[in-house]
C-alpha cells in the first residue's frame, strides 16, 4: 500500500486544476512518485504504522550492553519482549526523549533488573511492538454521518468534506482508513423554498432550508450541474463562489438539493489496525505529516505533471538562451527536507 504524503485536491490546487478534469490517474501517478522520492531522501517514512520489529542481540553496531539501536523510527511501545521475557515499560526508556518521537534507541533502565538477552539464539531476540514511523500527528476532520456498521464497507460517509482530501490516512476509534476516493453525497439541505438562484455570479447568497447538514466553509457544494465553493456559512445564510470549478452558472429553484462529496471510499483496516464497527457521529482525525515533507511532495508531484506536459522538455530563456528547466527552486527544498528530516548515519569506519 502506498501513502501519500499530500493529497490530490492539494495538488490540483497547486496546478490550478479543476476538480471535474479527467486526469485524476495521472495526479495520482505523480504523488505517489513524489512520496516514493521522499522516503528514499530521508531514509523514513512519516506515516505511522502498528506492527511488531525485530533486532539480534548483541547487535553488530558496537554498543552499550544496555542500548538498542533501532533501524526503524519508533513513536510508541505496546510490548517488549528480550530473549522470551517481557520488558516491563517501568524498565527502559525511549531516546532521545527530550526531543522523540521519533525515537531511534531503547535504554534499559540501569537501576532496573532487566536487561537485554539472546535467549536461545541472537537472532530475533528482541521483539518490539508498538506505532512505527516519525510520528502520528492528527488533526480534527469531522464526524461520520452514518454508522459503519461491518467491517468490510469500503464507503463511509463524512460531516465535513472539505478537511479531508483523497490521499489521507484518517483514524476512526482505533481503525486507520486510507481514502482512495470521494463522490457527491446528499447533504439533506436544500435551498430553502422561499429563496432561488439566478445565473448571475453575483447571486451568491444561499438561504439554507436547516442547519443539520450545512455545508461548511470551503466545501465544493454541487446544485444541479453546478458547483461552488463554500466562503462562508452564518446561520443559515450559505455564501459562495459561483460556477466553481469549471462548470457553468445556471438558474436554481427554491428546493435544490444541495450535494457535497462527502461519500469517502476507504481502505479499511490500514498500517497495521484492525477493521471494526463505529457508531454513528463517531468522531474522525487525519493523519498530518511534517509540514516541510507535505510541502515537498506537492512541489515534486507539480514539477512532474508539469514536466510530463511538455514531454520533459520545458525551457527558460530564448533563443541561444534557451535552456532546459528542471525546478531549480526544488533543489534547495529537497536540501532542506533532508537537513530538517533526514536519517543521518550513527557511525562510519574509513
Amino acid at each position: 500500500m502506498t501513502i501519500w504524503y499530500t493529497t490530490r485536491e492539494r495538488v490540483k490546487r497547486a496546478l490550478d486544476s479543476a476538480e471535474t478534469a479527467r486526469n485524476n490517474t495521472q495526479v495520482d501517478a505523480a504523488i505517489a512518485a513524489a512520496s516514493a522520492q521522499i522516503e528514499g531522501l530521508t531514509h523514513r517514512r512519516f506515516y505511522p504504522t502498528v506492527a511488531t520489529r525485530y533486532f539480534d542481540w548483541p547487535q553488530q553496531v558496537p554498543s552499550e550492553t544496555w542500548r538498542l539501536w533501532l533501524d526503524d523510527d519508533l513513536v510508541s511501545v505496546t510490548t517488549m519482549t528480550s530473549g522470551g521475557t517481557t520488558i516491563p515499560a517501568t524498565d527502559y526508556f525511549l531516546e532521545p526523549a527530550n526531543v522523540g518521537p521519533p525515537y531511534t534507541r531503547v535504554e534499559i533502565d540501569l537501576d532496573s533488573s532487566s536487561a537485554w538477552a539472546s535467549g536461545d539464539t541472537h537472532q530475533r531476540a528482541i521483539a518490539i511492538t508498538g506505532v512505527w514511523g516519525y510520528g502520528a500527528d492528527t488533526a480534527p476532520a469531522g464526524a461520520l454521518d452514518a454508522a459503519v456498521a461491518t467491517t468490510t464497507t469500503t464507503t463511509i460517509t463524512v460531516t465535513d468534506s472539505a478537511l479531508i482530501g483523497v490521499g489521507d490516512v484518517i483514524t476512526i476509534d482505533a481503525e486507520r482508513m486510507v481514502v482512495t476516493g470521494k463522490a457527491m453525497a446528499d447533504t439533506t439541505v436544500n435551498i430553502d423554498a422561499g429563496d432561488a438562484l439566478a445565473a448571475l455570479a453575483s447571486d451568491v447568497g444561499i438561504t439554507l432550508s436547516a442547519a443539520p447538514g450545512a455545508p461548511t466553509v470551503d466545501e465544493t457544494i454541487l446544485i444541479g450541474s453546478e458547483r461552488m465553493l463554500v466562503v462562508d456559512v452564518a446561520g443559515l445564510l450559505c455564501t459562495v463562489k459561483r460556477a466553481w470549478d469549471g462548470t457553468v452558472l445556471a438558474i436554481h429553484a427554491g428546493g435544490s438539493d444541495i450535494y457535497a462529496p462527502r461519500t469517502l471510499t476507504v481502505t479499511r483496516g490500514a498500517l497495521g489496525t484492525t477493521a471494526a464497527t463505529h457508531l454513528d457521529a463517531a468522531p474522525i482525525v487525519r493523519h498530518v505529516p511534517p509540514p516541510l515533507v507535505a510541502s515537498m511532495a506537492v512541489a515534486e508531484s507539480v514539477n512532474t505533471l508539469l514536466q510530463e506536459g511538455s514531454g520533459y522538455a520545458r525551457v527558460v530563456g530564448a533563443e541561444e538562451n534557451a535552456r532546459e528547466y528542471w525546478g531549480r527552486a526544488l533543489a534547495a527544498l529537497r536540501g532542506q527536507l533532508y537537513t530538517a528530516h533526514g536519517r543521518k548515519c550513527r557511525k562510519a569506519a574509513i
